[in-house]
């Protein structure tokens, strides 16, 4: 894929249509400023990883290319990811005013992520952040969620019920409190409950804890026993995201890569802390694509600037941020970001403060491995349903995932001595 001209870089990405055209344009930018052609790839997400790895199996990796975080740490045990450290170091563009968690994150120094040389720049940080219909509380005359104080779970039930209802006078329930999508929010409610997926050496999975057990159990009943939430069948025909795409759901994730979608829709929104456990501190989920080199590139120099380029240039976070894709990539730049009123949501700090406070990686994109998360979700499905017992499947599951997360240490070791 890598062009042999030392004056052609080419650049592998993925996307929805519309975030394909923004970094396009933000590419168009490098090229005109450094004179550089830049050969695109662009895939949709779900043709991406497979195409990726095709290209790195067969060694003709793009000179730059997105990376999946949870996959970051085999890249650089492996040696498909250069160390971009030495044009950090040099470099003219504003890499200092990067979100330090997100540069960490691509850190590693051949045995612990988050310290080490740098093998990646952040695409983005994407704070999944909580957000509420406007106009249907003001429909159904609820009161709106404060912005800075997150309600407790008690609270949240009792705004979620008083927005289930007939709104059209159906006769049949058309609105909802909320709707949960369990592999994505899940994180936000075991986090504020005091639970976690992993302990702190990220040795031992921790899913079977009392913490964990009462968060999943909310989360089954918020459907099953109160109905605050689509039933099975409701969401046969339209799932949760389409119905909040309708203005039938309270309470749904606003993330930033759905906000140019979201100001396009017929009714008003804003953010809000998800709603807390026992800890009483809000928690959810920061998201990550990683930017990075090849190893095997002949241009290392030219395609770490591109990289930097990509995540930091003040021109061209401008055009990726402004049409509703990520939040600013940089401190300086998200400062003022949160002040515009013009567009939703108005209550942007909510994102700044999931960046810098409250929220956190998930923790397989910290292992080698991510396989061992994907085991909890495999079997998950009755208990969702209220068909099987939350506490013995979460035993179950934890010695499932344990061998899963084990296997990934070894594989580890494995790759380290291969390599060193």
């Amino acid at each position: 894929m890598q062009s042999a001209d030392p004056n052609v870089l080419t650049f592998m990405f993925r996307g929805s249509t519309e975030e394909r055209d923004v970094f396009s344009r933000a590419v168009d930018l490098f090229q005109e400023r450094e004179g550089i052609q830049v050969n695109i790839i662009s895939t949709s997400a779900d043709q991406y990883a497979t195409k990726l790895q095709t290209a790195i199996l067969g060694n003709r990796a793009p000179d730059v290319f997105y990376f999946d975080a949870a996959r970051a740490t085999a890249y650089m045990t492996n040696g498909v990811l250069a160390d971009i450290s030495p044009y950090v170091e040099s470099t003219s563009l504003p890499v200092d005013d990067i979100w330090p968690d997100g540069l960490d994150l691509y850190r590693f120094d051949g045995d612990r992520r988050g310290q080490g040389p740098i093998y990646g720049m952040p695409k983005d940080l994407g704070p999944f952040s909580f957000g509420y219909n406007k106009t249907l509380f003001e429909e159904m005359g609820v009161e709106p969620p404060d912005p800075d104080v997150p309600l407790d779970w008690d609270q949240f039930l009792e705004r979620c019920a008083q927005l289930t209802g007939d709104r059209a006078g159906s006769g049949q329930t058309d609105t909802w409190g909320t709707s949960v999508n369990v592999g994505a929010e899940i994180h936000a409610y075991m986090w504020s409950n005091g639970a976690d997926w992993l302990d702190e050496e990220l040795r031992t999975v921790t899913v079977d804890t009392p913490e964990f057990a009462e968060a999943l159990q909310y989360i089954v009943d918020l459907r099953e026993v109160h109905g605050v939430t689509p039933s099975i069948n409701d969401t046969e025909g339209l799932d949760g995201y389409q119905r909040w795409l309708r203005g039938q759901i309270g309470f749904f994730p606003v993330a930033p890569w759905d906000l140019t979608l979201y100001r396009t829709l017929d009714f008003e929104f804003d953010l809000c802390p998800y709603p807390v456990g026992a800890t009483g501190k809000p928690a959810t989920t920061i998201g990550s694509l990683g930017i990075g080199v090849s190893a095997n590139s002949s241009k290392p120099d030219l395609a770490a600037e591109l990289a930097m380029f990509l995540a930091c240039d003040p021109e061209a976070q401008a055009i990726i941020v402004g049409e509703g894709q990520t939040i600013p990539n940089t401190r300086s730049h998200a400062a003022e970001w949160v002040k515009d009123t013009s567009v939703e949501p108005q209550n942007k700090q909510e994102y700044i403060d999931i960046v810098e406070d409250y929220g956190r990686f998930v923790p397989d994109m910290l292992t080698y491995t991510p396989e061992w998360i994907h085991a909890f979700h495999t079997n998950l499905q009755p208990v969702l349903e209220g068909r099987r017992d939350v506490v013995e499947y979460l035993g179950e599951t934890q010695r499932t995932m344990q061998g899963f997360l084990d296997g990934g240490h070894e594989q580890f070791r494995i790759d380290q001595e291969a390599n060193s």
